[in-house]
């Protein structure tokens, strides 16, 4: 394991509980060749063989709840399309909920849609998974709903005695999203992070992983693509991104725009729960603010 790493971007706390993990669960689920990925977001993730299930990934996240729902997500995806490999999704193959721990398929060669240097084949890629990803939730109440974050994350804005003016911005982005959530009533299971990085290259087409899980009308899965777009580039690109999704998925633009604009204030908001904001992000939500128009 990479100590520093895991150390700079968990803490000991989370580094102490992973050594720990490792050692139970290698024995518990008959897991070898662990090794890990050097790459940091809410969990920590190696590759691995399992006896039973063959090339893997175990997944050790210090967020349980996002594990809760993470899971059941996966186990409705794989109920409602039989073995699973029709769904878009990987598959989990182990659990231990409580304990934030997942085993999960390893999708392979596993080359993220981030490595297509084609903007129109990424838009085209993306809106074909987009198409066939959403499905019903077999038990609603065991997800939060979309709106649900983002009147979370402006109530903890608005009880914070600093950023002031982010949470303004929060504030309008909560009035936009409760006018969008009554134009857009499904209700139906949304992947919450559906990015670049988790949309992977596999034998037979591109699968996702990582659903956060999460409840509400497919277009709330659309503006987490835009805000992660490579060619996204300061509003060089936005307007004609935002031109082509909109077709694709007959979505009105200004609708997109103003998706964006939440999505954006919530991933700035965020920055600040987790004391990770920095210069110049105030300027991004301001950026988003401005394609609106």
């Amino acid at each position: 394991m990479d100590k520093d790493k895991i150390l700079q971007h968990f803490g000991k706390a989370f580094f102490d509980k992973i050594t720990a993990h490792i050692a139970k669960y290698t024995s518990l689920w008959h897991l070898s060749d662990l090794s890990q990925i050097d790459y940091y977001s809410t969990s920590c993730l190696f590759t691995c063989i399992s006896a039973k299930h063959g090339q893997c990934i175990l997944k050790i996240s210090p967020y349980h709840e996002q594990t809760k729902t993470e899971h059941q997500m996966l186990i409705d995806f794989d109920n409602n399309c039989g073995s699973g490999s029709g769904s878009g999704l990987c598959k989990v193959y182990e659990a231990d909920v409580a304990n934030g721990v997942l085993l999960i398929e390893r999708i392979t060669p596993g080359t993220q849609l981030r490595d297509e240097p084609n903007l129109n084949t990424r838009l085209e890629l993306f809106c074909s998974i987009f198409r066939g990803l959403h499905k019903p939730p077999a038990d609603k109440s065991k997800y939060p709903t979309y709106m649900h974050w983002v009147s979370r994350i402006t109530a903890y804005m608005q009880a914070r005695t600093d950023h002031k003016a982010l949470s303004k911005k929060m504030t309008k982005a909560e009035e936009i999203c409760r006018n969008l959530w009554a134009k857009y009533t499904k209700e139906m299971l949304l992947h919450g992070d559906l990015h670049h990085d988790n949309i992977l290259q596999s034998n037979k087409g591109y699968r996702v992983i990582d659903p956060k899980g999460v409840v509400g009308d497919p277009v709330f899965d659309i503006p987490r693509f835009i805000l992660n777009e490579n060619d996204l580039d300061k509003g060089n690109n936005f307007a004609n991104i935002v031109s082509i999704l909109a077709k694709k998925l007959d979505i009105p633009q200004h609708d997109i725009r103003q998706l964006f604009y939440i999505e954006m204030c919530m991933a700035i908001c965020w920055n600040v729960e987790s004391n990770s904001y920095e210069d110049g992000d105030l300027d991004e939500v301001i950026f988003a603010e401005s394609m609106m128009n």
